[in-house]
């Protein structure tokens, strides 16, 4: 979710679960959450950063405006 195309136009970054780990659709946090980086033409995409949260624990992807650095919000839980 949250996706952010790099303004270059080539890449799209966005947040997202592991395969199988909750149901379409669903944002629950204290989960482990992938940022991930695609092409924008298609392809492959490939994991950036793991992180432990979830909803509300990592937001606001955010492109450099060269196109060559993503930066991003993420929150630590309490224990």
């Amino acid at each position: 979710w949250f996706p952010h195309v790099s303004p270059d136009g080539a890449w799209v970054a966005y947040i997202a679960y592991g395969k199988d780990d909750v149901a379409p659709g669903d944002h629950p946090a204290n989960k482990h959450v992938e940022l991930r980086l695609v092409p924008a033409a298609g392809g492959d995409s490939r994991t950036i950063a793991q992180l432990f949260g979830g909803q509300g624990t990592i937001n606001v992807n955010s492109w450099a405006p060269d196109s060559r650095t993503l930066a991003f919000v993420s929150y630590r839980l309490k224990p």
